[in-house]
């Protein structure tokens, strides 16, 4: 069984190259789920304060930055697996 998370890859591959003050790079760059849940997280924030979403979360709650957080992900989860059905 395997439990590990799908990330989807790299969001904007480039080769790998060594910049100006010395660090390498690996050209991966932020994985396609996080790209995707950012995307997503644009849209749940500007609706946060009118409307419910997944987790239920609301501006009272103690933990509501790490709600709207788990709802973006869960968005990008839901858009790499219908991308892997195709």
């Amino acid at each position: 069984m395997n439990n590990q998370i799908n990330d989807g890859g790299p969001a904007f591959p480039s080769p790998p190259s060594q910049h100006s003050n010395g660090f390498y790079s690996t050209g991966n760059g932020m994985t396609l789920r996080d790209y995707f849940a950012a995307k997503a997280m644009q849209a749940i924030i500007s609706s946060a304060l009118n409307e419910q979403t997944k987790t239920g979360y609301n501006i009272n709650n103690p933990h509501f930055l790490e709600c709207l957080s788990l709802d973006a992900y869960a968005h990008a989860d839901a858009m790499l697996k219908v991308r892997e059905a195709k």
